[in-house]
């Protein structure tokens, strides 16, 4: 797996003295000059609207520096986008750049032109491709840099023209709430080349971004319901504690972590709809700003990838709540795994600031060598009482018959009621992770998947006065502890199921979505798949009970 390769993010600082050749301005501006200035609605002679995207200069780069200086970060002339808070080119955020949304077209579903915006773009002129468009996104999402270049255009060629691409949402950007129950974050997409290329590439990506809300009041948040794609690593919401703390903070895509006077939200490592217990909820002031963090690995080693992710926020009025919801997120930063395959543990335990707390969820977090990853109560001498969390047990409930560690799908427990436990000099939890090495050097922690991490996030609450503790928690439709083995594998691999599970369907689908197998019904335990015709490269299985519940996931063929 190779590690993140990326442009930096210093190269997108503005430097309004000069446009590099090359560069995604360029090209947003020749795209400009080619369907919309000139003799059709927006040329140097004022412009449809008053908007010139021609510019006016003796030579290109001024006429480009001309027409950057008019769009990004000016209000429209659109008393409709302009009450909204738009900008013609709103640096970071497609849904607020007012000349994206005109040029849009259907690229983006979850976007488009309001009552008294106008028709779209451009009018008589050269229609946008698909890759014109995204070229356009693109350059936004990274924060309308004027130099640099922020997406190779060869890859979103591959992806729109070539149709060599996947998704990570192909039935359809999610159902945002309604907009009396709450609204919609959506991060990205960024596109993510394959594994194996020979221009060097990167397939693992992990960005932040701020994402200002400016809502009309302060508000409470009761439920976040977080979509994500197979090959999502994972989620992580942050807020920052005042607007001014990301005053400073670049806008758009960035690689960089600021988590200064920031407040952890959720953190999760795939599809979770987490339903706060009634009485509860996270309360953010009406110009809260968000910071996203969103972690992509193309496992597919032909097809370019479309990495999004989105977040649906349910709201109620400020003052409902009688508690507030807090999240914890516990790092151990010292670890350091020797490459000798044999199995190492670390523990460390955590007491003495936060006082009595009440455990509404947790969750362990680790790489791809982690084994396992336990949470125990900590006893008054300092030695681990009794256990709480366990990584390798459906649900995280400990004393499961047949303990299996998947560190891309590590459950979140919950508890019902909810866990009361004292942080004081005594007394804490213990929590600790396990992991193997048979690579090639020391693994240490770090934040691309050939690094490791060790993480515990939990989700609690001060008091429980007006809180209904016997909310069940979310019910998990998913089947768990399913071992696959090998993985890679040759010619055949053996899905192990749990013992409670039996009467099994089987579907296997190719990266395109294309079905390449299917097991009507089995009852074998393990199952047996054999590759037959198969060529080698990613598939993804898709596991259906008797019961309804699924579990779905990868397998390679080498």
């Amino acid at each position: 797996m190779k590690k993140i390769i990326l442009i930096g993010c210093s190269i997108f600082l503005l430097n309004h003295s000069s446009m590099a050749q090359n560069s995604t301005a360029e090209r947003v501006y020749q795209i400009f000059q080619n369907s919309c200035a000139t003799a059709y609605c927006h040329g140097s002679g004022g412009g449809s609207g008053g908007l010139d995207l021609e510019g006016a200069g003796a030579t290109v780069a001024e006429k480009m520096q001309d027409v950057y200086t008019k769009i990004v970060g000016v209000t429209p002339s659109n008393t409709t986008a302009a009450g909204e808070g738009d900008h013609l080119i709103y640096k970071g955020r497609p849904d607020k750049s007012f000349l994206f949304r005109k040029i849009n077209n259907g690229l983006e579903s979850t976007i488009g032109l309001e009552t008294n915006e106008g028709a779209a773009m451009p009018q008589g002129g050269n229609s946008l491709t698909d890759v014109e468009k995204e070229l356009v996104r693109q350059w936004i999402l990274f924060g309308a840099p004027a130099t640099g270049t922020v997406v190779e255009e060869a890859l979103l060629t591959d992806y729109y023209v070539n149709g060599n691409g996947v998704e990570a949402f192909p039935n359809g950007a999610p159902t945002p709430p309604t907009a009396s129950e709450g609204f919609q974050v959506k991060m990205g997409p960024y596109f993510l080349a394959p594994q194996n290329n020979a221009q060097g590439w990167a397939d693992e990506l992990e960005f932040f971004q701020k994402w200002e809300l400016d809502l009309p009041s302060d508000f409470e948040v009761t439920r976040l319901d977080t979509k994500m794609g197979t090959y999502s690593h994972h989620y992580i919401m942050y807020t920052y504690d005042t607007p001014g703390d990301a005053f400073s903070i670049e806008p758009g895509l960035r690689t960089y972590t600021s988590h200064t006077n920031m407040t952890l939200v959720e953190a999760v490592q795939a599809t979770t709809d987490l339903k706060l217990p009634q009485g509860a909820a996270f309360k953010w002031d009406k110009d809260v700003v968000l910071d996203l963090n969103s972690h992509y690995i193309n496992y597919d080693n032909s097809a370019v990838y479309k990495a999004e992710a989105y977040v649906n926020i349910y709201t109620q009025p400020d003052g409902t709540a009688n508690q507030e919801m807090f999240t914890q997120l516990i790092p151990n930063t010292s670890i350091n795994i020797p490459n000798n395959g044999n199995e190492y543990t670390f523990t460390r335990a955590l007491n003495g600031f936060l006082g009595e707390v009440y455990i509404w969820s947790m969750m362990g977090h680790t790489h791809e060598l982690g084994t396992d990853y336990d949470v125990y109560l900590r006893n008054a001498n300092g030695t681990k009482g009794t256990q709480i969390y366990d990584g390798a047990c459906p649900q995280g409930i400990p004393g499961c018959a047949t303990p299996f560690f998947d560190y891309q799908h590590i459950p979140m427990r919950f508890y019902d009621p909810l866990l009361p436990i004292t942080f004081n000099v005594n007394n804490g939890i213990i929590h600790e992770a396990k992991y193997v090495n048979t690579g090639s050097a020391p693994v240490g922690w770090g934040s691309t998947s050939d690094d490791e991490m060790m993480v515990l996030i939990f989700m609690g609450l001060t008091d429980t006065t007006g809180v209904v503790t016997n909310v069940k928690a979310p019910v998990s439709n998913t089947l768990e502890s399913i071992k696959i083995y090998p993985n890679p594998a040759t010619n055949q691999t053996f899905l192990l199921l749990p013992e409670n599970v039996s009467d099994i369907s089987f579907k296997l689908y190719d990266v395109s979505g294309n079905e390449v197998q299917h097991i009507a019904q089995s009852t074998e335990n393990p199952l047996v798949i054999n590759r037959g015709r198969l060529q080698s490269g990613i598939y993804i299985y898709k596991i259906k009970d008797k019961n309804g519940k699924t579990k779905t996931g990868k397998i390679v063929f080498q």
